[in-house]
């Protein structure tokens, strides 16, 4: 849009003028200078960011040595620039008055002397603009346009256009490929936005297109492509800003999407920031095509092309891919550590350690399981009277125990689906969630809609197969051993602690099962069977076991085949998927939080740190006086500390004042805290995963763009058009160039377009003269004629 100049009596706009337009100062002092020359009493109560945002000066009211071009394209201010140049009288009388009130007699002379060349100037700059106003102060002198200048601030158009449809997640398309008879009928998106800006008075839209032809867009998928482009670099570079002041990070991979009608994975940076809190950040989406070898090298290149990082600083990884997805996710996460090995794998503080466990397996029981929990949240997300029908199930089934009918419902509010204990509460929700979807696809009071009513259908039908029962209790026996290892991880800082220290615990008993597989599964089948006759459900075969293996004449039992099937991949898996999650480097790193002064204390101030710090040497500031400050921050907190409460996070531990005298001991605390087993403590700092979920579920698949998503998610960040336009221009100077001879080619056929019309028009006229017998005319005639070629 245009800017207007705030001072009085001044009506220069950008649209009209090639001058420069200043915003406002956000200092206060020379704000309120500013406000005071211009004249403007309308604006003395407005804060100064108020006026830097909304308000401008153009450049008429400065001295020309307080004005400065950095580039073709860019004007600039002095810092300590103050706005003295106005057609103000009463502001000069007011400084005559004072001036004459504060000098001294003596010194008035020598005042008036010193300012004679002053006053000549102002005299001759008043003159200058008032020669070219008539007498109601309005300037009236022509203004022409530059194409560059006209480029420049189309492309300005453009750009705020696009990055407000990207953070109100407005699509740029308005249909889909597969509508093309709505294509026809109206405009993208981003087309019907631009007219609707000409018409609010955007002039340099309109200049810009006014010649042009009827069929003409208004931006080319080509240019508008380009300005995507130079948007995500633009919120890279402020989002990897703080990123590289800490040097540090993490990857974090989440769940395979669809973008732009490819599978893509969603890449979050974990990082701690200048406050010291712990970040998660979205920075964009990396496609999922080719063999590992060709991922790993495109989310390198990610990382350190598109995001400037520096892979040596990456400390930890973690990925939330589920199915087939995963195997492959996990297959690039480990090149990596290959390559880089201080960037051990962790599990993500976002997601409880069993949910984890049981999405990294690929067996069709688990998938089925994982796919009904998943239908199971959403279907009871869409109406509270769902959730209803569900908690009377619970009172029918639990009539003679209230108290676990209470707790059962309260998980039902809880997001049951993801706690740790999902299988859990699962199995003693089965037959309530079972009664409940029978009802619901009934139906007999017509309450529900065809579609709910089928999605119920749909549920039960999953719920009621063996297979789904054998492999929801073989889940919950299997990964009962490391359910209370995982809610240690998602707790304090103490517990992450002394949960890596029981470890060795969880897969001792898993290990255990596994050498004994045949008693456990002989327990686990037997309560499945047992489930199942409740429910009224065969124990039978998998049809589709029957479908892959041919026909050899012998009978498969249940049993048998359920432990080779689900039991023992079940166990194996979940004994080798913690043993990758926690490696030995992993667990040194946990080790190091003993750095924590209330872990020291539980601890009782015997810990060795020196050798689980190892594997971060080179990130200290100073490895040699390591162990001397050691010894320091041990005798600090030991001995100082009576009636003094211990930070017991890592995030209060960096807060404290004194801590910088630790300069080796903050450095690896801030090293660990880049862990992604870390939860995000602060909500402004954990938006990000939230923003992506939202859009996923609000925007169609047809209409998903990756830039856009990138905008929407990171919409916090403040978006210079100014700076968008100069790197859009120095990134694609060819393409701005064409803008530039595409405007000259349209003034130069509008005026072709003109003469050729008047050329038909004075033909006719001498043809039509000399039939009518007017001879004396065409003396007069080629005169007029020549002058129009």
């Amino acid at each position: 849009m245009p800017n207007f100049c705030a001072a009085l009596n001044c009506s220069r706009n950008s649209t009209h003028s090639v001058l420069a337009f200043f915003r406002f100062p956000r200092d206060p002092e020379r704000c309120k200078k500013w406000v005071e020359n211009c004249s403007r009493s309308d604006l003395k109560d407005k804060t100064p960011d108020h006026l830097n945002k909304y308000h401008r000066l153009c450049a008429r009211h400065f001295e020309p040595n307080l004005i400065t071009k950095t580039s073709p394209f860019r004007t600039v201010l002095k810092d300590n620039a103050i706005p003295t140049i106005f057609d103000n009288p009463s502001l000069k009388r007011s400084n005559n008055e004072t001036e004459n009130m504060d000098a001294p007699e003596a010194k008035k002379s020598k005042a008036d002397s010193q300012s004679e060349p002053a006053k000549d100037n102002s005299e001759a700059t008043t003159k200058e603009i008032s020669e070219s106003k008539n007498g109601d102060g309005v300037d009236r002198s022509p203004q022409v346009i530059d194409e560059e200048t006209l480029n420049k601030e189309y492309l300005k158009s453009l750009f705020d256009v696009v990055v407000m449809m990207g953070t109100q997640n407005i699509p740029l398309h308005g249909h889909s490929d597969k509508e093309p008879r709505s294509k026809s009928f109206t405009p993208s998106n981003f087309q019907a936005l631009l007219e609707y800006r000409i018409n609010a008075g955007d002039e340099f839209l309109r200049k810009k297109f006014e010649g042009s032809p009827v069929n003409l867009e208004y931006c080319s998928s080509t240019q508008l492509q380009q300005m995507l482009e130079v948007i995500e670099n633009c919120v890279r570079e402020e989002l990897m800003a703080e990123v590289k002041e800490g040097r540090f990070f993490s990857l974090v991979v989440d769940n395979l999407v669809e973008i732009g009608g490819e599978s893509r994975l969603p890449l979050f940076i974990r990082f701690v920031d200048k406050t010291n809190w712990l970040r998660e950040e979205f920075v964009g989406f990396l496609p999922f095509e080719g063999d590992v070898e060709a991922i790993t090298k495109r989310l390198i290149g990610e990382v350190t092309e598109k995001c400037g990082l520096d892979m040596q600083y990456c400390r930890g990884q973690a990925y939330l891919c589920s199915g087939v997805s995963a195997m492959k996710v996990k297959a690039v996460v480990a090149r990596i550590a290959e390559l880089h090995p201080l960037a051990v794998l962790t599990p993500c503080s976002s997601c409880s350690l069993n949910i984890c466990l049981a999405n990294t397996m690929t067996f069709t029981g688990v998938h089925l399981v994982m796919s009904t929990l998943k239908k199971l949240d959403v279907f009871f997300s869409k109406s509270p009277l769902l959730q209803n029908q569900l908690e009377s199930a619970i009172s029918i089934y639990y009539q003679g125990n209230e108290e676990k009918a209470n707790v059962l419902k309260g998980a039902c509010y809880s997001k049951w689906t993801e706690q740790h204990d999902t299988f859990e509460v699962a199995v003693d929700l089965l037959e309530s969630l079972l009664l409940c979807m029978d009802s619901i696809h009934d139906n007999e009071d017509h309450k529900w809609s065809d579609e709910v009513a089928h999605n119920a259908f749909v549920i039960s039908e999953a719920l009621a197969d063996f297979e789904f029962v054998m492999t929801l209790v073989v889940l919950k026996n299997t990964l009962s051993f490391s359910r209370a290892f995982g809610k240690n991880l998602q707790g304090q800082t103490n517990e992450v602690f002394f949960a890596s220290s029981s470890l060795t615990a969880v897969l001792h008993s898993l290990n255990e099962v596994y050498e004994n597989i045949e008693v456990y599964h002989e327990f686990w089948f037997e309560e499945a069977v047992n489930l199942a006759a409740a429910l009224e459900i065969p124990v039978k075969v998998p049809r589709l076991y029957f479908r892959k293996r041919p026909t050899s004449g012998e009978e498969i039992q249940p049993e048998i085949y359920y432990k080779e099937q689900v039991t023992l991949p079940v166990v194996s898996h979940a004994i080798k998927e913690l043993s990758d999650l926690f490696s030995e480097n992993h667990l040194k790193a946990l080790k190091s939080l003993s750095l924590v002064p209330a872990i020291m204390g539980q601890l009782k101030f015997n810990t060795a740190e020196e050798t689980s710090v190892d594997i971060y040497k080179d990130d200290l500031l100073n490895p040699d006086t390591f162990p001397a400050e050691l010894h320091c921050w041990k005798i600090k907190w030991k001995h100082g500390t009576k009636d003094v409460v211990l930070p017991s996070t890592i995030y209060e531990t960096l807060q404290l004042s004194d801590v910088k005298f630790f300069p080796n001991v903050c450095a690896l605390l801030k090293v660990l805290y880049n862990l992604p087993v870390f939860a995000l403590t602060n909500d402004k700092c954990s938006t990000a995963k939230q923003r992506l979920t939202a859009y996923l579920e609000d925007t169609p698949v047809h209409h998903r763009n990756k830039s856009m998503a990138l905008f929407y998610i990171n919409c916090a960040i403040k978006h210079d058009l100014d700076s968008m336009v100069e790197k859009y221009l120095k990134m694609y100077p060819d393409t701005a160039q064409s803008l530039i001879l595409q405007y000259d080619d349209f003034c130069q056929s509008a005026v072709y377009n003109f003469a050729a019309i008047f050329f038909l028009l004075l033909l006719f006229v001498y043809s039509h003269t000399r039939l009518a017998g007017l001879e004396p005319f065409l003396i007069v005639l080629p005169f007029h004629l020549t002058w129009c070629i």
